[in-house]
């Protein structure tokens, strides 16, 4: 089979002066895409801001034959999003592809955390994705196209000590990818997330000696492909990390039901009929989700 292809394709990647984001544009670049390289330049808690990052991996990507402009604009503001949207506009004239990657770390036991490590890190993931992809969301109903690739974690999946503030902001992630799915299908554009295991600055110091086994090059394939044309699925998030990749989904059991006279004994003492797993199903949306209930409601 071919290999695959984004010529003329316009990428924003958010984050991309370095680790996930820097592979990522390299990446897509290579295979064609016009890239937007935002990065607003700043440290692993999002102190201060520097245009050397992004402009580096601009350089990188011209000196191999590549398209990339640079942009330095936060994320976590509304003009911000539309100024990293209109460097896109400016310079190709339309976008096709984001993928949201910026991202910061303030991590805290529940007991220690505070405004100043929640707001931030909330800003910059969640209402970062927000406020680019919304920016960006004109071009792509207008062009009848799009592919958007979220950055999640386990952490929001699953949990991790110390991060109830970056993990809410990571499954935060995951509704705002579904709720785009839901609403750009009937302009082709689709969105998808990933939660990745992978070597970068926020993570070096926590992942130890295995690190070196999970370079980011183990992850941008999976972006690459979600991101591409020809991806045939929305809503969906995969965890990826040093060559595994796998989907992670929300399964509904089918449950126990009395619509006569439930009560907290009934709960209690059928609790191991509702959480069996065995005939869970995997819905695509709120409302298949609903008619399940709905039919079990009808007998």
């Amino acid at each position: 089979m071919a290999d695959l292809g984004y010529d003329g394709k316009v990428a924003i990647i958010t984050g991309a002066g370095g680790g996930l984001g820097r592979s990522h544009a390299l990446e897509l670049a290579k295979r064609g895409a016009l890239v937007v390289v935002n990065d607003l330049g700043g440290s692993v808690d999002g102190q201060g801001g520097s245009h050397t990052a992004a402009q580096q991996v601009v350089d990188e990507i011209k000196a191999a034959g590549g398209e990339a402009v640079a942009s330095y604009d936060s994320v976590a503001t509304p003009e911000g999003g539309q100024a990293i949207v209109q460097t896109a506009l400016d310079a190709y004239e339309r976008v096709d592809i984001v993928i949201n990657n910026a991202g910061i770390l303030r991590d805290a036991a529940f007991k220690n955390m505070d405004a100043e490590k929640l707001e931030p890190v909330l800003d910059v993931h969640v209402k970062g994705a927000f406020y680019v992809t919304q920016a960006a969301w004109a071009s792509m109903r207008e062009n009848n196209y799009g592919r958007i690739v979220n950055t999640s974690s386990a952490a929001g999946l699953f949990g991790n000590f110390g991060q109830t503030n970056y993990g809410a902001a990571k499954a935060g992630l995951v509704g705002f990818t579904r709720v785009l799915a839901v609403e750009g299908a009937k302009n082709n554009i689709k969105a998808n997330a990933i939660a990745p295991v992978a070597k970068s600055r926020m993570t070096e110091d926590l992942l130890g000696p295995l690190v070196d086994k999970l370079g980011p090059e183990f992850i941008t394939p999976v972006v690459a492909w979600l991101a591409h044309e020809d991806c045939p699925v929305t809503g969906e998030v995969y965890s990826c990390g040093g060559g595994h990749v796998a989907r992670v989904f929300t399964g509904v059991t089918p449950g126990w039901t009395d619509t006569e006279s439930l009560t907290v004994e009934d709960i209690r003492d059928h609790f191991d009929e509702i959480r069996d797993e065995d005939g869970y199903i995997v819905p695509a949306n709120l409302t298949e989700e609903l008619q399940q209930t709905l039919k079990a409601l009808q007998g």
